[in-house]
Formats: structure tokens, C-alpha cells, sequence
């Protein structure tokens, strides 16, 4: 059984998200990637913000459990997922490429 997060209420999306963000930020840091995560991200930023902005104006999917605060018709929390999931991959591959074929070459 996992555990109950929903004792955040309306902040528990919110915390998820920093939680994640505060993984993808070490990894990218870890893996001196920081640079290159952000232009990617600005790069893939508007693209994943149509998208999600589509998706929720449909009803493809409802958010609970989140502050309430909306930004450019969107919720404040899917702002920051569209930057913590584009940085958390780039965070994993980079940790798993970019310092093993820096290993491999020395």
C-alpha cells in the first residue's frame, strides 16, 4: 500500500513537484549538465505547453489536490512539471551516458 501524500491538500501536486524537481536539479548538477538541460527545456517549453493547455481545456484530465493558482490557463504546477520531467530524463541520461562514455575515454 503506498502512502497517503494527500495530507498536503490543494499544495500536494505542488510538493511532488519539488520533491522531483530537487532530484532532476542533483542529477543534472551531478552529471554538469545544467547548461544544457535548460536549453533543451526552453526549447521543448512551448511545445509541452500548447499540448498540456489542449488537454485540459478538452477535459482530458482534471487536476485535484492542487493550489488553485493558474498561470497562461494553466495550473501553476503543470508550468513546473513541463520543466522537471524534460529535466529529470536529461538528468538520468546524462548520469548514465555522458559520465560513463567520460569513464570509457580516459
Amino acid at each position: 500500500m503506498l502512502p497517503d501524500i494527500g495530507v498536503f491538500g490543494p499544495y500536494t501536486y505542488l510538493v511532488t513537484e519539488v520533491v522531483w524537481g530537487t532530484v532532476a536539479l542533483a542529477l543534472l548538477w551531478r552529471a554538469n549538465a545544467l547548461r544544457m538541460a535548460a536549453k533543451t527545456i526552453v526549447v521543448l517549453y512551448p511545445i509541452a505547453y500548447v499540448w498540456d493547455w489542449y488537454t485540459l481545456t478538452v477535459g482530458v484530465f482534471a487536476i485535484k489536490l492542487r493550489t488553485g493558482v493558474d498561470l497562461l490557463g494553466i495550473p501553476i504546477e503543470e508550468h513546473i512539471f513541463m520543466i522537471v520531467v524534460p529535466a529529470l530524463i536529461l538528468g538520468i541520461h546524462e548520469n548514465l551516458h555522458g559520465l560513463s562514455s567520460e569513464s570509457n575515454s580516459e
